[in-house]
């Protein structure tokens, strides 16, 4: 197993600033382009409001646990929330739509795993049967090639 940086928060959305702080300096470290840190950080905010949003009864607590995993040539960022799951169909990245909806006809805050998928390199959601959700997120490092 590859070390990794963990990180539990309230299911708050005022907590989600220290999950961006963190990807923030765990990307940099990694080689993380601005661009694709920018990304990531969008996708993971998105999952996080996922779980805060969704996965708890209203005036239930419950928390959020992120986890990076950084590896050679791509990171792992890992959510997973112990509330209710949900049932989730993957697509081939290719195969993405809006549920047959163009975009001016997609629901406010339904666009999360969309967005997900459109910015990440490889999105896995994994419901574990009434104990919860767990988003998997994968971005590749591109380094860009120098001119000699």
């Amino acid at each position: 197993m590859s070390p990794y940086i963990g990180l539990t928060i309230p299911a708050q959305a005022e907590y989600l600033d220290i999950v961006r702080l963190t990807l923030y300096g765990v990307a940099t470290k990694a080689g993380f382009s601005f661009e694709d840190i920018e990304d990531m950080k969008v996708a993971v905010a998105e999952a996080c409001n996922n779980a805060i949003l969704h996965a708890y009864a209203e005036g239930n607590p419950g928390i959020v646990e992120i986890q990076f995993e950084p590896s050679e040539g791509y990171m792992k960022i890992t959510v997973k929330d112990e509330g209710d799951s949900f049932h989730y169909v993957q697509t081939a990245p290719e195969e993405v739509t809006l549920h047959h909806k163009s975009i001016q006809e997609a629901n406010v805050g339904g666009l999360g795993l969309f967005l997900m998928q459109a910015l990440m390199d490889d999105v896995q959601v994994l419901a574990r049967g009434g104990q919860g959700t767990e988003v998997i997120l994968t971005k590749q490092v591109y380094r860009k090639e120098e001119i000699v």
